[in-house]
């Protein structure tokens, strides 16, 4: 993507295809809706959010469909990350506005929480992007007798019963359902760009079904429009997982396009805190890394 390799994580987590495949639609877009770059629109200008949520709608729609334990069910990830499907996907966006959820897909997606990211990179070209999690903070609630350590509550990623809610009030489909030995399926998006050989930039995110959405606008942010890490890591974000309709958006942006979108036809809401991203860039200078605001990490160098 933008002459960037692209390296992220398979099933059973979610977020390297949605991922993918969102870089997919959006090259497409800039073919056969924009003429032109996606990165020489207005930053965060009503036409750029609404292609980004457009794009986002149709990934999520996808993951709720058809993802899961590619161990138990045929997860198609060469046609979800094929050029050729963007493609169609992309023909049916429309700039002018936003259509009804069913245009999309049938299932609705499912929600983690309880997640923590590290991006790390060196001099000698090496770079590590690690997302580990327990689902819902503190996650079972059980702690292992004697050594501390928390059990997770993973399960709860799981379709206990397809088409019915799970603890969330979210619906998931017949490809995530609980089969023994089978892994539940997670948002987790830990994504390495590398470029002539080197890891360029290291990204990844902690926050539910957000991960996906936040990874993806840093990235967009450092390989599309240029941003150092800082800049792309603390610019205002916005969410929309397809269902439900909310297209949530950051305050201060917000304020500047969100009757905008509105009359786009989108739901718009304000929110605050839409995932807390990590990223590190290699510069001619030497590296650069930030840690969310949003969320009380840290970035450090030796």
């Amino acid at each position: 993507f933008n002459g960037y390799t692209i390296l992220t994580m398979p099933p059973p987590s979610s977020g390297g295809i949605a991922i993918i495949e969102s870089f997919n639609m959006i090259h497409s877009l800039e073919n056969q809706l924009l003429n032109q770059p996606y990165g020489k629109l207005e930053y965060h200008s009503p036409q750029q959010i609404h292609l980004l949520v457009e794009v986002m709608k149709h990934a999520f729609a996808d993951r709720a469909e058809y993802l899961g334990d590619a161990d138990f069910v045929p997860v198609p990830i060469e046609r979800l990350t094929d050029k050729k499907y963007a493609d169609r996907l992309a023909s049916r966006i429309d700039a002018q506005k936003t259509k009804p959820l069913k245009d999309y897909g049938r299932y609705l997606p499912p929600q983690d929480a309880g997640t923590s990211h590290l991006s790390v990179m060196d001099s000698a070209g090496n770079a590590v992007a690690c997302t580990e999690t327990i689902n819902l903070t503190f996650g079972s609630y059980v702690v292992v007798p004697k050594y501390g350590i928390v059990l997770n509550n993973e399960m709860d990623d799981f379709a206990a019963i397809s088409g019915k809610p799970n603890a969330f009030g979210l619906i998931q489909g017949k490809a995530n359902e609980i089969e023994p030995g089978k892994k539940p399926l997670s948002s987790m998006s830990p994504t390495i760009a590398v470029k002539d050989g080197k890891a360029v930039f290291s990204a990844g995110a902690s926050g539910g079904p957000r991960i996906i959405s936040g990874t993806l606008q840093v990235l967009l942010n450092m390989i599309v429009f240029g941003m150092h890490p800082e800049q792309a890591v603390e610019s205002p974000r916005i969410h929309h997982q397809w269902v439900p309709e909310d297209l949530l958006i950051e305050k201060e942006l917000f304020e500047q396009v969100g009757e905008k979108l509105k009359q786009l036809g989108h739901a718009t809401k304000q929110s605050s805190g839409l995932a807390a991203t990590q990223a590190v860039s290699r510069q001619p200078d030497g590296l650069r890394g930030h840690s969310d605001s949003r969320k009380h990490g840290g970035a450090a160098g030796y």
